[in-house]
């Protein structure tokens, strides 16, 4: 074997995770070397995720205001789309530039970026190797790296399910990213975070879109009245909602595929030009070479890791997808430089109560802290305050009435423990404001008493803080 070469931090994986806990780590006066298997940095999240699905969705809107403004009086001839030039913009205007502005950063702080695929040798060692297949690997092949810590931020992949591999018309969310055309007909297999985003997305492109979901609702993280808005503008867009239902098997040709599922016993047919499969991630801790490790995993596959994401193994610590809590791109940021701190001895802590979850849906679903069910059942006395978005000034004159903001504060001191729920327009933008709240142990009468300007979409959330302290204004 060749001899090793000695580094100080390694991570492996440039992901929202790695990339951050590069930039941390360095800041903190370690020097830093991150392995990344893909061309480029970034990750899912910023290359064929989060970032992308949401160029997509940015552009069904625009789709969407310039067809009808009849409300504003607007009157308009019906608009056309040039799909090519929307996903070049997606790719080389978003992806591209954000990316780019990665690489810039990591050289800025001095991290060296090797391109490869780690694979760990023991609790000390790993070798990188050139990605790809590797037939006639040997012992002796790879850069061998001897390191003092190790972030391993690896994150995950799409979980394929029998019948329907991906190839050709079925896809996996970044087949449904990169489709070469807007479908005519299209089916979304689970109804998750993903799956309704871009089934959304697609259907402000113009798409008839159906999605199948296992469970009784889709967004089965969110609660069932917030859903409820969400459903109540799926189906205007037209969109069908089949739930309770078992996707069974695919069968395609030149032009089409056919998706045959099960609901009540029954088997049915539908046909789109492509389906796209969204039912879960699966943990990138499989081909790491962990078994030469101490590092130890849950039955899911993930790594048993600390407050501080140090695993079983003293110096190894992981973040992101292949770690406890939600798979979200903003938890690895967080989870990185908490890392990043403890290897330079700094106290810090990883907090998932805090941690907001946002589904860009139409419209938007945001969440933080406890759900009222979750604080009864941690045996806390709790109560709630709801504000409507048809209160609001702001979004009566954007004409996005729909929905709500409510807070979940306990009884005796109103301290808040949840955000808990904002659905309705900019969801994804309020919910830092109710994070802090939660983080910050705030009550209600913290938030009342901050002057939130108007007319904003902000002041639902000082709405609700006021009806929580009995003194409702414009309800």
């Amino acid at each position: 074997m060749a001899e090793a070469e000695k580094k100080e931090t390694v991570i492996i994986g440039a992901g929202p995770g790695g990339y951050v806990a590069a930039i941390r780590a360095s800041e903190l006066g370690q020097k830093v070397t991150v392995i990344e298997k893909s061309d480029t940095v970034g990750g899912v999240c910023l290359n064929v995720g989060c970032v992308p699905s949401k160029a997509l969705i940015a552009a069904g809107h625009r789709l969407q205001e310039a067809n009808d403004g009849s409300t504003w009086g607007i009157a308009t001839q019906p608009a056309t789309i040039d799909f090519a030039k929307t996903q070049d913009w997606k790719q080389h205007k978003v992806v591209d530039r954000m990316t780019n502005g990665v690489n810039m950063l990591l050289k800025k702080h001095n991290v060296e970026v090797i391109n490869g695929e780690a694979v760990l040798d023991s609790d000390t060692q790993l070798r990188v190797m050139p990605t790809g297949p590797q037939q006639f690997m040997t012992a002796n092949n790879g850069q061998v790296i001897e390191f003092d810590n190790l972030i391993i931020a690896s994150g995950s992949r799409p979980i394929e399910i029998p019948g329907f591999s991906f190839k050709d018309r079925v896809v996996d969310s970044t087949g449904g990213l990169n489709l070469p055309e807007i479908p005519k007909e299209f089916v979304v297999i689970g109804g998750g975070y993903i799956g309704t985003e871009l089934a959304g997305a697609y259907a402000n492109l113009g798409s008839h879109v159906t999605i199948i979901e296992g469970t009784d609702s889709i967004l089965a993280g969110f609660d069932k009245d917030m859903v409820a808005v969400v459903l109540k503008q799926l189906k205007k867009k037209g969109v069908t909602v089949i739930t309770s239902a078992k996707a069974k098997t695919s069968s395609q040709d030149a032009n089409s595929v056919t998706v045959t599922y099960e609901v009540d016993g029954k088997e049915e047919n539908v046909k789109a030009d492509y389906c796209m499969v969204t039912v879960g991630r699966k943990p990138n801790t499989d081909d790491l070479g962990l078994e030469y490790t101490k590092v130890e995993l849950t039955d899911r596959g993930l790594v048993k890791t600390d407050e501080q994401g140090r695993t079983a193994s003293e110096h190894i610590f992981a973040i992101g997808d292949i770690a406890s809590g939600p798979a979200l791109a903003h938890k690895a940021f967080f989870q990185g430089k908490v890392a990043a701190g403890a290897i330079s001895g700094e106290k810090t802590a990883n907090d998932y109560i805090g941690v907001p979850a946002v589904c860009f849906s139409d419209p938007e679903l945001a969440s933080v802290g406890l759900t009222e069910s979750q604080a009864k059942e941690q045996g806390l006395e709790v109560a709630t305050a709801k504000f409507p978005f048809a209160g609001n000034a702001r979004a009566v004159s954007l004409d996005e009435a729909e929905g709500f903001v409510r807070l979940i504060y306990t009884k005796d001191d109103k301290t808040i423990l949840g955000g808990g729920e904002v659905v309705g327009p900019g969801a994804s933008d309020l919910i830092a404001e109710l994070s802090l709240a939660v983080n910050g142990r705030m009550n209600v009468e913290d938030i009342a008493l901050t002057i939130h300007p108007h007319p904003t979409l902000s002041e639902p959330i000082q709405e609700a803080a006021d009806i929580a302290l009995g003194f409702p204004t414009h309800i």
